[in-house]
């Protein structure tokens, strides 16, 4: 009886992670391949297989709204990954000098990243609104003539945007440094302060340029982030005034799901995964690399 049950154990794993793994392989890929599909169909406002080429992806190029969306994703994208990860990594220096409080900052530094995007978006929309929030406190103390109207500016609601994202994810972007910090020799840097070296220049010539990998990876992490951003996009300004604040997510979700334009959201939803591939798989690939 012995022998049976041990050629049976190895496959009995394998047979309960089978439903899952099918499931997941079919909701993730095959929806991929689907959408895809639906992005070289003429597809409105229901599925509509007749297959016509790359007429949506002529129209996408064509269209004001998705232009507005990557100039969006642009300025978004440049200062939302520089703005987290120069934040991130001043905060990472700062907890590494062994603080007394490192434990009670370390937990409010990281605390915004335990809200969703969602949480994030509406409490700014709060302090931002120009009747609710700074500018109407402001007019409370008696500062009659301060001004902060960004979130109702179509020319810098984008920046209201990128606040919001660089205030949750400098926290996650800190820890990721600081636990880069905390692997590098000590006996590195004594042996640079028995040199003279301050530890200002310590850290600029010798620290920060031993955390290179760190660097990358937190580079990736974070650009995921910002081409796939959606919601916290949605819950601060919806896309407006207008159309003024769209990144490609939430014109994909426009186009997809309000306007009848099936074939045109998945063409940009198609644009957004091979931009997302181009950034993974590369890192993927190196990280396999350096593994063999």
């Amino acid at each position: 009886m012995s022998a049976p049950s041990t050629l049976r154990t190895p496959w009995l794993p394998r047979l309960v992670l089978m439903p899952s793994f099918v499931l997941s392989f079919f909701f993730i890929y095959g929806l991929m391949a689907w959408n895809g599909y639906l992005s070289l169909s003429a597809s409105r406002l229901l599925p509509n297989y007749e297959f016509v080429g790359l007429a949506q992806y002529a129209a996408l190029w064509e269209n004001e709204r998705w232009w507005v969306a990557l100039r969006n994703l642009g300025v978004f994208g440049v200062l939302f990954i520089g703005g987290g990860m120069v934040i991130g990594l001043l905060l990472a220096i700062l907890l590494d000098q062994k603080v007394r409080v490192e434990g009670l900052l370390r937990t409010i530094y990281l605390y915004p990243m335990a809200l969703s995007f969602i949480v994030t978006g509406t409490a700014w929309k709060w302090m931002l609104n120009p009747g609710l929030g700074l500018e109407h406190l402001m007019h409370q103390w008696g500062f009659e003539r301060f001004e902060f109207g960004w979130l109702v500016d179509p020319d810098m609601a984008i920046y209201c945007i990128v606040i919001a994202g660089i205030w949750q994810s400098a926290g996650f972007v800190m820890a990721l440094f600081l636990a880069g910090l905390r692997g590098i020799d000590d006996s590195i840097i004594k042996a640079a302060q028995v040199d003279g070296a301050s530890l200002p220049r310590i850290y600029w010539r010798i620290i920060i340029p031993s955390l290179r990998p760190v660097f990358f990876s937190t580079l990736m992490v974070v650009s995921h982030l910002a081409i796939k951003s959606f919601d916290l996009v949605m819950a601060l300004t919806a896309g407006g005034p207008g159309y003024a604040t769209d990144l490609p997510a939430t014109f994909m979700y426009t186009m997809a799901f309000s306007r009848g334009q099936i074939g045109l959201g998945a063409a940009s939803a198609t644009i957004m995964l091979a931009t997302v591939a181009a950034i993974v798989v590369p890192y993927l690939y190196s990280e396999l690399r350096a593994r063999r």
